[in-house]
């Protein structure tokens, strides 16, 4: 707790003006009626919402009949009088530490009196001198120790805050060379700065292990279940992560085999939710001994739309005839094929609010992701324009018409990334035996659930059951950026009988996944290693962005059988047994959490 000390005052005989007895017979806002607590906080409850929903009705009769609101009668006014003092009284009880301090401040400042009491907040323990905080709060203390043996009292009002749950521990490491120890003390003094600490020292897990004593030292509490050691810090310098301290643990689980187009795949999920890999293998189980699915990549170009403002309406509308013009097309694909040997200009689309151009455009980008390859493309673009519209303002690189990590009906039109639709037909037999449910009631479910109650939500691009929960597991296990979750999982999932109503059709449309296989997390291990085990690691040497599709027709396949499996828990009421029996963990954890944080 940060503990701001003033100057020491010279001692003086004032007697206290609130002794003990006072104190304690001090009026608080439960005394404001000779009742027990429950029942004062039940009448003055009662009393303000009653008050306040009569009031409330009375304006909206006034308001329809047109009366002045200040025009009031007895009965409201007694109203209005009962509704500030409930007020007051439940301000009082709830916030009784804040109005009675101000008060007492108030009091004192009028009657030139101290307020004599001591007030002292928990140590923290296991700070060193170099934290000025730690340097202030082992002052105050020595000060309030010296008082108190030549019999004074510290003559300050400590206000403590509500006092932190989460315990505070040693955090010193004994075990710390002196020279590093030196590197500590800079940092907390801020003459290092911390991000400085890998260019310094040339030693990644050097300086990031100096960052976590620091760090501990510093705020006082202990990351010592976050570990440190077992990762390599150079792989993620200038690219992934910024002044790391170790690195989150998340356990890898298997799905499959999930056999699409003719082909077998483990897919690796990344998740801390129990029963999703269990519900997810059982909805690949259903799809191999159906036969398996097939998908379709419909579309692949990652976008990029930047914002450039004009002094009118008519030039920025000059802009958009230029840009949509088909004779220019060519052009503008050489200036942007610039950026990559693997972007290719696919189509510009503009629209306009005002005088301001929003421009998306649309390219390929092999087996990357491809956000600074058409990032590159368009500002080499950019660039050229400049000659013909020389008045053009560029606002922004990015405009969101792209529209990047934002739900958005642009991309649930248009597609971004890769558009894939996935579908299986499951015979009716395994939907009885694996799936526990019916044809009739997936078909029913999946309309009142997805398609209606999505509609009656007003989602957009969420008529799914838990697409989402598939697409992030994948994503985090095979090193896409999570945040892109938001977008790829936007999905419409169909489910209609078939061979007279034997079978069921299933199909999942996912308009705008966004995944690499090279680039950003995709060349650390582990995440490497997962895209090993599906065989979409690093670019592909047949054709380029073969890699990526396949993951996008992976991630499809996956969601797919996700869906299936829960859709099929609810229709046959299992999904509450399910998640108990897996998601609820009945071991007593307590302590592992002591032994981690002491």
């Amino acid at each position: 707790m940060d503990i701001r000390r003033r100057p020491p005052k010279p001692p003086v005989n004032i007697p206290n003006r609130f002794s003990k007895d006072d104190d304690q017979r001090r009026t608080k806002a439960s005394d404001a009626l000779p009742l027990p607590l429950y029942l004062t906080n039940a009448v003055f409850f009662t009393l303000f919402f009653s008050v306040a929903y009569y009031l409330l009705h009375r304006w909206r009769d006034k308001i329809r009949h047109n009366t002045p609101l200040h025009v009031v009668t007895v009965t409201e006014l007694g109203a209005l009088v009962a509704l500030v003092a409930s007020f007051i009284y439940l301000l009082g009880f709830f916030g009784i530490d804040f109005v009675q301090s101000r008060a007492d401040s108030n009091d004192a400042d009028a009657n030139n009196f101290e307020d004599h009491r001591l007030v002292t907040c928990p140590p923290r323990v296991g700070l060193r001198d170099p934290s000025p905080i730690v340097s202030d709060f082992v002052q105050s203390r020595a000060d309030s120790n010296d008082a108190d043996t030549n019999g004074f009292e510290d003559h300050r009002l400590v206000t403590c805050g509500p006092r932190d749950p989460s315990p505070i521990v040693s955090v010193v490491d004994p075990t710390l060379p002196e020279e590093d120890e030196e590197i500590v003390k800079s940092v907390i003094h801020g003459a290092i700065p911390s991000y400085s600490l890998e260019s310094r020292l040339g030693d990644c897990k050097r300086a990031a292990a100096i960052r976590r004593e620091a760090l501990q030292r510093i705020t006082g509490r202990s990351i010592e279940g976050l570990p440190l050691d077992g990762f390599d810090y150079e792989s993620i310098l200038g690219q992934c992560c910024e002044m790391p301290v170790g690195y989150v643990q998340i356990p890898v689980g298997i799905a499959g085999p999930l056999l699409l187009d003719g082909v077998e795949y483990s897919v690796p999920m990344a998740t801390t939710e129990g029963c999703l890999v269990a519900s997810t293998n059982r909805g690949c189980k259903a799809m191999y001994v159906s036969g398996g699915g097939t998908s379709t990549v419909v579309k692949d170009g990652m976008t990029r739309a930047p914002v450039v403002r004009f002094a009118s309406a008519r030039r920025a509308s000059e802009l958009k005839f230029y840009l949509e013009d088909a004779e220019n097309f060519d052009t503008l694909a050489v200036v942007f094929n610039r950026s990559s040997r693997f972007a290719r200009l696919q189509s510009v689309k503009c629209t306009l609010a005002g005088k301001n151009a929003y421009v998306r455009f649309s390219c390929s980008t092999g087996d990357a992701m491809g956000m600074n390859m058409v990032s590159k493309g368009v500002q080499n673009v950019l660039e050229f324009l400049t000659d013909d519209f020389p008045d053009m303002d560029v606002i922004g690189i990015s405009g969101n018409f792209c529209s990047d990590k934002k739900p958005a009906a642009v991309n649930w039109i248009e597609g971004r990334g890769k558009s894939v639709v996935c579908e299986a037909v499951i015979r009716g037999e395994i939907v009885n035996k694996v799936l526990k449910t019916s044809v009739a009631a997936l078909v029913e479910l999946n309309m009142l659930k997805n398609l209606t109650g999505s509609a009656v939500a007003g989602s957009l691009g969420g008529f799914n059951a838990h697409a989402s929960n598939i697409v992030s597991a994948v994503f985090i296990a095979t090193g896409q950026d999570p945040a892109q979750n938001v977008e790829s999982s936007q999905c419409i999932t169909m489910m209609e009988a078939v061979n007279d109503g034997k079978d069921i059709h299933v199909s999942v449309t996912m308009p705008s996944i966004e995944v690499g296989t090279v680039g950003g997390g995709t060349q650390l291990a582990s995440q490497s290693a997962c895209l090993n085990l599906l065989g979409v690691k690093g670019a592909s040497t047949e054709s380029p962005g073969m890699n990526s599709r396949r993951l996008a027709t992976i991630v499809a396949g996956a969601v797919l059988a996700g869906e299936l499996s829960l859709m099929s828990a609810i229709a046959a009421g299992q999904l509450v047994k399910s998640h108990m029996k897996y998601n609820r963990s009945s071991r007593d954890i307590s302590g592992a959490l002591t032994a981690t944080t002491t």
